[in-house]
């Protein structure tokens, strides 16, 4: 499965079609992508496993979200101020 992860990520584009979120605004698409990578790497590292599946979602989300977001983001996680739940 590894492999099969690793030759995604290898072709990885952009952002693939994702019938959750069928319309031309990303916003939420982006938000969900940015939350799925931080819970996923939350719970990998709480298992003591390699969390190289998440990387998935960082590319997702790296290719959706202005990085103004991901900033302001990762700047509220460090301060604790972060309106999401991870």
């Amino acid at each position: 499965m590894a492999e099969d992860m690793q030759a995604k990520l290898e072709k990885y584009r952009t952002a693939p079609f994702d019938a959750r979120f069928p319309n031309q605004n990303q916003t939420k698409n982006c938000w969900s992508n940015y939350m799925d990578f931080h819970r996923c790497q939350k719970a990998l590292d709480a298992k003591g496993v390699d969390n190289a599946p998440c990387e998935w979602y960082k590319r997702v989300y790296k290719s959706l979200c202005p990085m103004s977001w991901v900033q302001k983001w990762d700047d509220q996680r460090e301060e604790g101020t972060f309106p999401g739940k991870i």
